[in-house]
């Protein structure tokens, strides 16, 4: 299984950037965790944001979760504006490209398109619908943001979005790698139900 992440470094994240950033790790460390012999996880991860042109800048290349070197803050900061069509259009295909058999494509934004030049609405839901054809799986999750109707203007449905609370960040992700991990061996959709939003709900007690 491939995981691709694509990870909004746009300015307004400044003040969830390590809790981003965290979250990111412990996704890949549970992947991590819960692989077993003969299992083949590569992880890509990409940031992006819109300074003068789209900046699209990948921090991980198709490296084994098991000797995944933690992303931290000298390899992004928090800059520029909102290039999200243009950003999951590249993603995409390079995701495309390795073609793996399976794969799970990730995006955590905390705020709206405004920025794309290269990539429509439309353009990008093209995307994703190529890769939804494969059996490959899209989820958002929404960084302090209710990343809903973002999702749904690309095509992706409301049971694979969530919007975490910046405490429960972490949490969540690790949710998800656990239910990624389903999907390699099992096939089974990657969906969020009513306690994984509890769980990263604002009104969880701390």
């Amino acid at each position: 299984m491939n995981a691709y992440i694509l990870l909004d470094r746009t300015g307004s994240m400044g003040p969830i950037w390590t809790e981003a950033l965290g979250s990111v790790n412990a996704y890949v460390a549970q992947l991590a965790k819960d692989e077993d012999p003969g299992d083949e996880t590569r992880i890509t991860i990409a940031c992006f944001d819109y300074q003068e042109n789209l900046q699209f800048d990948i921090l991980r290349r198709d490296v084994s979760a098991a000797s995944f070197r933690p992303i931290t803050e000298s390899d992004a900061s928090p800059r520029g504006m909102t290039p999200l069509f243009d950003a999951i259009a590249r993603i995409a295909a390079l995701a495309e490209t390795d073609a793996p058999e399976k794969a799970v494509l990730i995006v955590m934004t905390d705020g709206e398109e405004n920025s794309s030049r290269e990539v429509s609405k439309q353009g990008a839901a093209a995307a994703l619908e190529r890769i939804r054809k494969k059996g490959w799986q899209i989820v958002f999750l929404g960084a302090n943001f209710d990343a809903f109707g973002e999702a749904g203007k690309v095509g992706v449905a409301m049971s694979q979005t969530i919007n975490a609370a910046p405490a429960s960040m972490r949490a969540s992700m690790t949710t998800l790698a656990k239910k990624s991990r389903a999907y390699e061996r099992m096939d089974e959709t990657v969906v969020f139900n009513d306690s994984d939003r509890a769980e990263a709900s604002f009104d969880k007690p701390a």
